[in-house]
């Protein structure tokens, strides 16, 4: 552990918690349907939406009318996402020709990226045309999120409401979670992202000669392209000289400012934000993961305000904060103490610790940071190779997925995910003193 590392982890910590406040009063505002500062610009856009939805601002619904609605919104959306891989071959933005995914894929990618998983079974680069990056995988990277905030807000209303079977608008809710909150961060971080250095373009991929070509050993394949066998019915194998390599292009910073505010996580590119085309340099890596826990932090001062109890609010992100801290100092200290099978003789000190699977540009300390924001938020990008930490580093990742998301969690889910938490301890602790439960 280095003093610079500590540093840095110190100062995200400080900053998330001092923008916590501003982001959580912008979006009471905004789910209460007050003016904000955007509302000049946004608010014919948003009127445009109910005009041609046919949506009444003005009408509320019950717990199960929205329940139906969130339901029957999933649904469509996993439908379309799946009929735009299955057609990407024949749709336009498609350089590369890539070919359709089977149905087993498309359909867990559809799923995933509708529930807000973003659980990839596939490689990007080598699987998605950039319509289907844009059109399919991040509409749904804002849609799911703006239904994940939609969900926290409509529990928080129905703690702070009495008398009334009213819950909000699903409708309304989510397409002001988009418009007025995830559509505004995101083009801001995308800009930055740009600017330095992350892609945004629709070219060809681009082809590099290798200043050392390498021979490897591939199936041999007769001249329909069918992989040829042996007697034993093993492939038949051939050296091969590799002297190009193909580098992938893509309309990147657009997907990857969402993929990170929104907790998505499913990244354009097979190795996620260690590519340096998503993640090129120190800054671009702290604002991505700065990004991930952001709208989780605010949201919980959105609970304090919409309660009216904002001491709730900062108690329920104290909580969160403090199983945060806990684990990336963890596993903070075991990564840079280095991997602890080498013989006591090898000082690890000298490279920083157990540099196994982590980019040089980030270091153990952001890597580290990341990996406990990544698995708290279920978020799910990385920085670095979760399998190469060392067993107590690793163990703080698994224990984070463990948790089940009540440590700041994704957008929306963390918050309603730790209230039951909160509901049901105050039900518990009630039934242990013997008196009725009592919830603000």
């Amino acid at each position: 552990m280095t003093a610079n590392g500590i540093l840095q982890i110190i100062f995200y910590i400080v900053l998330l918690t001092l923008l916590t406040k501003p982001l959580g009063v912008y979006m009471t505002r905004v789910y209460q349907g007050e003016k904000t500062f955007l509302s000049f610009i946004l608010r014919p856009t948003e009127r445009l939406f109910y005009a041609i939805c046919r949506i009444d601002p003005e009408s509320e619904m019950n717990w199960k009318q929205y329940g139906v609605a969130m339901l029957m919104f999933s649904l469509v959306s996993t439908l379309v996402v799946y009929v735009i891989q299955r057609v990407q071959f024949y749709l336009p933005l498609n350089p590369q020709a890539l070919a359709a995914p089977t149905e087993h894929s498309s359909f867990n990618t559809a799923v995933s990226f509708a529930t807000n998983t973003n659980w990839q079974g596939y490689s990007g680069e080598a699987t998605m045309s950039y319509l289907t990056q844009m059109l399919g995988l991040t509409v749904q990277n804002f849609v799911s999120a703006a239904v994940g905030m939609a969900l926290a807000i409509v529990l928080i209303r129905g703690i702070a409401r009495s008398e009334t079977d009213k819950l909000g608008n699903f409708w309304v809710d989510t397409v002001r979670g988009t418009l007025y909150i995830l559509m505004p961060l995101s083009v801001a971080l995308a800009i930055v992202l740009m600017s330095q250095g992350v892609i945004q373009n629709f070219r060809t991929y681009d082809t590099a000669a290798l200043r050392d070509p390498y021979v490897a050993q591939v199936d041999k394949k007769d001249d329909d392209g069918n992989v040829i066998t042996d007697a034993d019915g093993n492939n038949v194998k051939e050296d091969q000289t590799f002297d190009t390599q193909t580098i992938a292009q893509g309309p990147v910073a657009s997907q990857l400012a969402i993929k990170q505010l929104g907790t998505n996580g499913g990244g354009f590119f097979n190795t996620n934000s260690a590519h340096p085309f998503e993640n090129p340099n120190p800054l671009t890596n702290f604002l991505e993961l700065f990004s991930i826990l952001w709208i989780s932090a605010g949201l919980t001062y959105t609970l304090g305000r919409m309660v009216k109890s904002q001491s709730h609010g900062w108690a329920v992100y104290s909580a969160m904060l403090f199983l945060f801290v806990a684990g990336v100092a963890i596993a903070y200290w075991a990564e840079a103490r280095g991997n602890p099978l080498y013989p006591t003789t090898v000082d690890q000190k000298v490279v920083g610790g157990n540099f196994e699977g982590k980019e040089v540009r980030f270091g153990v300390a952001n890597s580290t940071l990341w990996a406990g924001a990544t698995t708290d938020a279920s978020n799910g990008s990385v920085n670095s190779m979760h399998d190469s930490y060392t067993p107590l580093g690793g163990l703080v990742t698994i224990a984070n997925i463990q948790l089940g998301e009540v440590v700041f969690g994704g957008v929306g889910s963390g918050l309603y995910g730790i209230l039951v938490m909160v509901i049901l301890s105050v039900f518990i602790a009630g039934l242990m003193v013997g008196r009725t439960p009592e919830y603000l």
